[in-house]
């Protein structure tokens, strides 16, 4: 059986969704208007809503039920 390899992250997924998103937004930058340049900034607008969803499921105001 093949072992997993395995590690530990260092850096929060939201902090990485956010990195990725920059990175992806400067290329984006750099392209002329057209489809291409609207996919990427597609791509941002979903990593952002990921970002801000993961913010509000790891908040302290969400609390289990009773």
């Amino acid at each position: 059986m093949k072992k997993r390899r395995r590690f530990k992250q260092t850096v929060s997924m939201r902090e990485r969704i956010e990195l990725w998103a920059e990175k992806v937004r400067d290329q984006a930058a750099l392209l002329p208007a057209g489809h291409q340049k609207e996919a990427l900034l597609k791509k941002v607008r979903t990593a952002e809503a990921a970002s801000h969803l993961d913010l509000w499921v790891n908040s302290r105001g969400l609390q289990p039920p009773r």
